[in-house]
């Protein structure tokens, strides 16, 4: 039956239980992190308020964020934690301001389909330039480790036969088609980042991240999943707009955060890690999980063609992650459904 009586604190307990050991390694940081008002970087600081909280950990936490005020009415909480700076500016125009920071975290990047596909060329530069800002950053205030949020998209389209795409994988986005401009700005941002490891010394780490699924998503995107939660709840027939075959899988938020502060804290110099879940399904199949987990009818099939850069297969191995830091998903695909529509009103 899953949780009905789940609430966030749940997540926040478990993510503290997972971390604890770690998060001392955290005591008296100076961290700058982009992207910390987006779906992934809320996470990230719910998780750390939680253990700054519970340890004093005596940290600093500067956030880049475009609209500062906006995100202190969607999270007042996460903004006025005394540990917590947010800073207005963009990750294009970001300079050196003159501070020592022991931990760079990149996560800013828009993903989104519609600026994908009708402004590709702010995509590719908002992913390549952004990274190189930075970068620049990060050797100025002479960071100590430099997280690269990436995304599994750097594969290309991953083929049918390939049931899980490991990080050995020398696949590539389709480079003259500019639907590929998210996923080749993130090849060409990690190989800056290769770069300035190189060149400048630089503690690289790197997670490519594939799909996900939790509270806090937006369910009004260009996310299937979303989607057809928000259809469900609203008492819709769940619609698929294309064909239904392609092929994703949903790591839960929790194990997300919990997976990336240990590649942040424990992963090797130049660690370069697949972060998801290994658990393909289909989006009919989805759909149809959907309408189980929550009620609703049979999904309707559209059959439109898919805008997207990949609408085959995308779903990671994640062994190398496993085997070298002991991470694994705890929370199912039914149970991700239930929580995020709990998050969301649903109340069974």
């Amino acid at each position: 039956m899953g949780q009905l009586n789940w609430t966030f604190d749940d997540d926040l307990a478990a993510m503290f239980a997972a971390l604890k050991q770690d998060w001392a390694k955290l005591r008296g940081a100076r961290i700058f992190m982009t992207g910390g008002t987006g779906f992934i970087g809320r996470w990230m600081l719910e998780a750390l308020r939680d253990a700054d909280m519970r340890l004093r950990l005596d940290i600093e936490v500067t956030i880049l964020t475009r609209n500062p005020a906006a995100f202190r009415l969607k999270a007042p909480h996460l903004f006025d934690h005394p540990a917590f700076r947010f800073v207005a500016g963009d990750v294009l125009m970001l300079e050196a301001d003159g501070n020592r920071y022991t931990h760079m975290l990149h996560a800013a990047t828009d993903a989104s389909a519609d600026l994908n596909e009708n402004d590709p060329c702010r995509m590719f530069d908002t992913v390549v330039q952004g990274t190189r800002r930075a970068l620049d950053f990060a050797v100025a205030c002479k960071a100590e480790r430099f997280f690269f949020f990436s995304s599994g998209a750097v594969y290309g389209p991953q083929p049918w036969e390939l049931i899980h795409v490991g990080e050995d994988w020398r696949g590539g986005p389709e480079q003259l088609n500019p639907r590929a401009a998210y996923a080749e700005g993130k090849r060409a941002a990690e190989m800056l980042c290769a770069i300035y490891a190189k060149q400048f010394g630089l503690d690289v780490v790197n997670a490519r991240i594939f799909a996900l699924l939790g509270p806090l998503l937006s369910l009004d995107i260009h996310f299937a999943a979303g989607n057809f939660i928000r259809d469900a709840l609203a008492g819709r027939t769940i619609q698929i707009q294309g064909d239904g075959t392609a092929v994703r899988s949903y790591l839960y938020a929790a194990d997300l955060t919990i997976w990336l502060w240990t590649i942040l804290l424990c992963a090797h110099r130049g660690s370069v890690y697949n972060v998801g879940s290994e658990k393909g399904v289909s989006i009919a199949e989805l759909a149809n999980c959907v309408g189980s987990v929550l009620g609703g009818g049979r999904p309707e099939i559209l059959g439109r063609p898919d805008p997207g850069w990949n609408p085959g297969r995308y779903v990671p191995s994640t062994a190398l992650i496993r085997r070298e830091l002991g991470l694994s998903p705890t929370i199912g695909i039914e149970e991700a459904i239930r929580r995020t529509a709990i998050w969301n009103g649903w109340q069974g």
